[in-house]
């Protein structure tokens, strides 16, 4: 079962989409309302923040700015520059240099998973403002707008095998466990994590000729793939008896939660 989203041009649509979505939602909430998946921030310093990401992301692509030293190398907005405005061109600038690369330029990339450059670069910024977009509409007190079913399987398989691939991986247990993900609304859509000393193990839905973890897991968390995305990137919680009804589905947990609150406290990336 294949649950990448190949189609790069999509990836930039959702890109293009999620980016708007988000300055809307800033807009609604205003510069001082607190972020609350974001502890320390702002409105004001998510809006910079997204903006610097996307700015930087150009440069690199466009071979204007250095890797190291990422985002923080980008300028925030002037003091008499209108944030959102700033925003907004670099967002624009992004989907429009994404649109015009060549799909056989070579770049410098992070993560494996992706056919090309362009791809990976259309991707990791889809999924980076999407994140950032829920973030916004939390801050202005909204429920945030579901993400669609393919995107949400495809940034799931980005943080679990590409962030949580390697060495940086901070998601790790002296005591070997294993989380299950089943998504509800795409059959047949679910991963294994098995969490040790070692990077994270991880078994998908594409995942070739490798059973040895299915079967049986410590705790398995159940939901739509919009609201598995989020509780990966700490976004979203499990139900509890309190929780108000979710339009996107419930979402579940069975067995052992303390694979569930070690991701969360180690998940981070």
């Amino acid at each position: 079962m294949d649950i990448r989203l190949r189609d790069t041009d999509t990836l930039i649509d959702i890109l293009a989409e999620e980016g708007e979505a988000l300055r809307t939602a800033a807009a609604l909430a205003g510069p001082d309302a607190t972020v609350p998946t974001c502890p320390g921030w702002r409105v004001r310093e998510l809006v910079r923040h997204q903006g610097r990401v996307h700015r930087w992301a150009h440069g690199l692509i466009a071979g204007e700015a250095p890797v190291a030293g990422g985002s923080s190398v980008v300028p925030a907005p002037a003091p008499d520059e209108e944030p959102g405005e700033w925003y907004d061109a670099g967002l624009r600038d992004l989907v429009a240099r994404l649109r015009a690369l060549d799909p056989a330029a070579e770049l410098w990339t992070f993560l494996p998973g992706s056919p090309s450059a362009r791809h990976f670069w259309a991707r990791r910024q889809a999924h980076e403002t999407t994140v950032h977009r829920v973030d916004a509409e939390l801050a202005a007190g909204r429920r945030p707008s579901p993400v669609g079913a393919a995107p949400a399987l495809d940034g799931i398989d980005e943080l679990l095998t590409g962030f949580h691939a390697g060495n940086r991986s901070r998601a790790r247990s002296e005591k070997p466990v294993t989380l299950g993900l089943r998504v509800s609304d795409v059959p047949g859509a679910e991963w294994t994590v098995r969490l040790s000393t070692e990077p994270p193990g991880v078994i998908g839905p594409d995942t070739e000729d490798d059973t040895s973890g299915a079967g049986e897991v410590d705790c398995l968390v159940t939901g739509p793939a919009s609201r598995l995305f989020l509780l990966l990137w700490n976004r979203d919680t499990v139900d509890g008896p309190e929780t108000a009804p979710d339009p996107a589905g419930p979402l579940t947990l069975e067995g052992d939660a303390g694979p569930a609150r070690l991701w969360r406290d180690t998940g981070g990336v």
